[in-house]
């Protein structure tokens, strides 16, 4: 399930690029602390997704493919 790390690793620069232009204008203190807070949540989940695409980690739950093992009833 690579795909969904993928997908989440373009999103995460698809927002970025539209958050770049306006980080620079960023005048008040509310508004440093605000980009601040985002920019430190955006390094998170990108080197979360990463992690789990150069499978450091293990990937979410859903994601973790269920090895179905034969029940078998021996006496």
């Amino acid at each position: 399930m690579r795909h969904y790390t993928i997908l989440r690793i373009l999103l995460a620069g698809f927002f970025l690029y539209f958050a770049w232009p306006y980080i620079p204008e960023a005048s008040s203190n509310l508004e440093l602390t605000f980009w601040g807070a985002w920019l430190t949540f955006f390094l998170v989940v990108m080197g979360a997704n990463f992690a789990t695409l150069l499978q450091i980690s293990r990937p979410p739950v859903m994601e973790q493919e269920e090895l179905k093992a034969r029940n078998t009833d021996n006496y």
